[in-house]
C-alpha cells in the first residue's frame, strides 16, 4: 500500500514517535543544559547545551513536548516563546566563538502563537535567528524529527544543512491551518497534505533539504542513523575554512 503525505503527518505526530529527549540521552549521554536568553527568562520549549560528540565539543539545542500534562502546558505542547529563540540564537553565537559544531533538533508545530509571545517580540525573535545564525561562523545542521511548522522551525534551520527523518514534515503551516485558509474547511486536510508537498522526499526532490534519514521502529538505530549522518556531514563541514562555509550557506538560501 502507498504511503500518502497524511500517513507522513501522523506518524510525525505519533506519541511513539522518538523524543528530543531520547536522542539527547541515546546520542550525547553527557549533554549539560544551559539555561535563560539572558535577557528575559528561560523557555523550556527549548532544551540546549553542550555535549560531546565522538570526542569533540559540540553545542546541542532541540524542541521539547513535554511528557506530562503539565509539563506539556508548560512547553506550550512544544511552541518555543522569544526567550526560547533567543537562547538558542545565544548559545549558536557563543559555539561560533569556540568554533564549535551546532546540532540542532526539531519537532515544533510553529512558534508559539499566544499573546504573551507577541507582547514579549516573537517576530523579532524569529527574524534575529534568520540573521544571527545565518552568519554564525561555525558548522551548523538541523534534523527535523518529527513536525517542522512553518517560521517556529524555520528560526532552527538557517544554518548549513537540513535533514529529514523518514517520518517527519517541514511546511509553512499545518495542513489543517492550510486548509482553513484555501478551502475554508480544516476536514480536507488530507488533501491539502499532498498539496504542500511537506514530505521528506518531496522537499529532497526539490533539493530544499539535504538528505532523509531511515527511521526503524527500534529508537537506538535511529539514533545509530543520525549518528552516521552527522560524523559524515560535520567531517566534511569542518574541512571548510570560514569564508568558504559562509559562501556555501548564502549559496544554499539564494537557490530558494
Amino acid at each position: 500500500m502507498t504511503e500518502t503525505a497524511m500517513d507522513i503527518v501522523k506518524a510525525a505526530r505519533d506519541e511513539k514517535h522518538i523524543s528530543g529527549h531520547e536522542i539527547r540521552q541515546r546520542l550525547f549521554p553527557d549533554f549539560f543544559e544551559l539555561h535563560g536568553d539572558r535577557l528575559s527568562g528561560d523557555d523550556p520549549a527549548i532544551v540546549s547545551g553542550l555535549a560531546t560528540f565522538h570526542g569533540q565539543t559540540v553545542t546541542v539545542i532541540t524542541t521539547s513536548r513535554g511528557h506530562s500534562l503539565n509539563e506539556r502546558i508548560q512547553k506550550h505542547f512544544g511552541q518555543p516563546e522569544p526567550t526560547g529563540y533567543r537562547k538558542a540564537c545565544r548559545l549558536v553565537k557563543n559555539a561560533a566563538k569556540f568554533h564549535r559544531p551546532v546540532i540542532l533538533f526539531v519537532d515544533t508545530a510553529g512558534a508559539y502563537p499566544g499573546k504573551s509571545a507577541e507582547e514579549n517580540g516573537q517576530g523579532q525573535a524569529i527574524a534575529q535567528n534568520l540573521l544571527q545564525i545565518g552568519q554564525a561562523k561555525t558548522p551548523i545542521i538541523t534534523i527535523m524529527y518529527g513536525e517542522g511548522g512553518s517560521g517556529g522551525a524555520l528560526a532552527l534551520a538557517c544554518g548549513d544543512e537540513v535533514w529529514m527523518m523518514k517520518n517527519s514534515i517541514y511546511s509553512v503551516l499545518s495542513p489543517e491551518g492550510f486548509a482553513s485558509i484555501l478551502w475554508k474547511d480544516a476536514k480536507k486536510a488530507v488533501q491539502a497534505a499532498d498539496v504542500m508537498k511537506l514530505t521528506p522526499q518531496d522537499l529532497l526532490k526539490f533539493k530544499v533539504i539535504e538528505g532523509i534519514i531511515d527511521e526503524p521502529e527500534d529508537h537506538q538505530q535511529v539514533c545509530d542513523e543520525i549518528d552516521d549522518v552527522l560524523q559524515k556531514e560535520l567531517k566534511k563541514l569542518q574541512s571548510l575554512s570560514d569564508t568558504e562555509l559562509l559562501a556555501r550557506r548564502y549559496e544554499r538560501y539564494r537557490k530558494f
